[in-house]
């Protein structure tokens, strides 16, 4: 290990991934706004990230690591997907208030 790993812990680590993703689920849970809804959400996965790479840089195995840069890249494919889907949304009912969308037709 080096100076500056042991200097922050695993824990220090562990703490803010599970801060981002605790903060993510609150606001996913508490929020109505779809936009807000996505940030939480990709917030929740930024922890998720956070917690692999300590994992991946204390056992010094960087499989995790390179796993996080696919998980990103299919990450930033599914961010342009979802945002494209919240545009869609608007303009058919020119709101981003999830309730507008808690009833289905068929």
């Amino acid at each position: 290990m080096n100076g500056t790993f042991d200097i922050v812990s695993l824990n220090h680590y562990l703490l803010v991934g599970g801060m981002l993703f605790a903060l993510g689920m609150i606001g996913f849970t508490v929020r109505r706004n779809l936009i807000i809804m996505f940030l939480c959400t990709e917030m929740m996965f930024q922890g998720v990230i956070v917690t692999l790479v300590a994992f991946s840089r204390y056992h010094m195995n960087f499989d995790g690591q390179v796993f996080v840069i696919f998980v990103l890249t299919i990450a930033a494919a599914e961010a342009a997907l979802a945002l494209g889907l919240v545009v869609l949304l608007f303009r058919r009912r020119h709101t981003l208030d999830a309730e507008a969308w808690s009833t289905m037709k068929g």
